[in-house]
């Protein structure tokens, strides 16, 4: 969620409460500022929500390296 700097500091609470289950971005004259995240929740889990999907279930950490640096061998 977005929210402007005046709002976030009109109702922090409501803020606080909401970062539970979303970032919140705050913004000033139309630029992120801050970035608020729940603090128990891994990076890596984060991440691994996002991703969700949009890497085959069946490559793994090294596989999907491989193939990086094989991409990045034909650029070259």
């Amino acid at each position: 969620m977005q929210v402007t700097a005046t709002e976030f500091k009109l109702n922090l609470g409501k803020y606080l409460e909401l970062v539970k289950t979303e970032d919140v971005w705050v913004t000033k004259n139309g630029k992120t500022v801050a970035k608020l995240i729940d603090p128990n929740v891994s990076a890596v889990d984060s991440i691994s929500g996002v991703l969700a999907g949009k890497v085959p279930a069946n490559f793994d950490r090294h596989s999907l390296r491989e193939e990086r640096l094989s991409k990045h061998a034909i650029d070259d």
